[in-house]
């Protein structure tokens, strides 16, 4: 009686298979996912705060953003590396897409002001407006040197009125960046 029960349990569990598989469908596909994991490490310091940092920008009259794509309060800021492992190379910032992260590329003001964002600049090889919303390597966070295990990354952030007509009130935001090592 034991083996006739454990045929039909084996039966019914064939059956099942059986129906569960249609056949091929294209309603499914293969998601892959690939990483690298460095040895690579500094210590962070942003404008001499540690790795969690505040860039105050100036209090500025709303006027002065009151033409489409006025940008003003340009205000400057560094992230200091040191004790990297290894001692040399190259490193830039990646500044990771966020919930602030809006699709022109700037970041979105979570402050009362209204028509006003805040945009990243990188001080490294000029005065490249950084795109937020671009993949890493399509940013323009520009490479810099690790030499002597210490580098400095030179940015800034400053107001922009992509449609103008700023408004008086406050603004802040916030974005989480990554030091990404070659």
């Amino acid at each position: 009686m034991r083996k006739i029960a454990l045929s039909l349990v084996v039966a019914a569990a064939g059956t099942v298979a059986s129906v569960a598989y249609a056949g091929p469908a294209n309603n499914g596909g293969v998601l892959t996912i690939n990483g690298q994991l460095t040895a690579n490490s500094c210590d962070v310091n942003g404008n001499g705060q540690g790795n969690n940092f505040t860039v105050t920008l100036p209090s500025l009259s709303a006027s002065e953003l009151s033409a489409a794509g006025a940008t003003a309060g340009s205000t400057g800021f560094s992230i200091a590396l040191s004790n990297c492992t290894p001692n040399t190379g190259k490193v830039h910032t990646f500044w990771e897409y966020g919930s602030n992260t809006l699709s022109d590329g700037n970041l979105l003001n979570n402050g009362t002001a209204t028509n006003v964002e805040v945009q990243l600049v990188d001080y490294n090889s000029g005065r490249k407006v950084i795109d937020v919303s671009k993949a890493d390597d399509a940013q323009n966070s520009q490479t810099v040197n690790i030499a002597s295990g210490t580098a400095n990354l030179q940015y800034a952030a400053q107001y922009i009125s992509p449609a103008g007509g700023a408004t008086a009130g406050t603004v802040t935001t916030n974005v989480t960046y990554s030091m990404a090592y070659q």
